[in-house]
């Protein structure tokens, strides 16, 4: 493994920003500084292979698709083959349904289409390290996920509520998925339309709250007082209960 000496202060997490635009980095590097982490930039994807497996270990990683030597993807790939969990959100190209599935599917803990809001990756920098530090194990790499007497099997798209199965319609499934993937987390109706439905649906966020609704139907949920699904009232919704990877 590569050493990189001295790079993170104990109370700030190292970040590893791997992007070969300099524009993006040049920008983003100095306001997640000023956001509390430490950052190392590289540009191409060999210096961030390197990077995941540095000692001492980074706590986080930025990770865009398109990069010299190795891509994104392959670079994700190679992390996750050999062991490596540190938390990545993978910046892709385009918003379509299928690069959204691929991303997390091969390892990313989460993922942003470019352009992108600056202070948007910083919030979900954050909501990764919180899981991390409280020593949740990676839950976008898991295939069956638990949630008290929950059980998602990510990879079939079905649930389960003390042995009884949730029936539930493809979207809705989908949303399940993403919101027990990111469980504490506040995530805004535009996001969760953005992963489920994509930037080229025609549906509103109206679409977010009524699949919302199904699940809590499913679920046996109460919106005034929930158990699994809390509204958090002009901002959007967040998945309540603790969440672990079935072992």
């Amino acid at each position: 493994m590569a050493e990189l000496p001295g790079l993170a202060q104990a109370d700030r997490p190292l970040v590893v920003l791997a992007d070969d635009d300099t524009a993006i980095t040049s920008q983003l590097a100095p306001l997640l500084e000023r956001s509390g982490f430490d950052v190392l930039t590289v540009h191409d994807g060999a210096a961030a292979l390197t990077a995941a497996t540095a000692l001492p270990a980074p706590d986080l990683m930025v990770l865009d698709v398109l990069m010299p030597h190795l891509d994104g993807r392959e670079v994700l790939r190679r992390i996750r083959q050999a062991g490596v969990w540190l938390p990545v959100l993978l910046l892709t190209q385009v918003g379509e349904s299928s690069e959204r599935a691929m991303a997390l599917e091969e390892g990313a803990d989460d993922y942003l289409n470019k352009p992108f809001d600056p202070y948007e990756l910083t919030a979900r920098l954050r909501a990764l390290n919180r899981r991390a530090r409280r020593g949740l194990p990676p839950l976008a790499s898991a295939r069956v996920l638990r949630a008290g007497p929950l059980r998602l099997d990510r990879a079939a798209r079905r649930a389960w509520v003390a042995g009884r199965e949730v029936v539930l319609t493809p979207k809705a499934a989908a949303l399940l998925d993403y919101l027990v993937t990111h469980p504490d987390e506040l995530l805004s109706r535009e996001r969760l339309m953005e992963v489920v439905w994509g930037w080229d649906s025609a549906s509103t966020t109206r679409a977010v709250d009524n699949r919302v609704a199904e699940i809590r139907r499913g679920l046996g949920d109460g919106p005034g007082m929930p158990q699994w699904i809390e509204t958090v009232t002009g901002e959007g919704y967040r998945f309540v209960p603790r969440v672990e990877a079935e072992r």
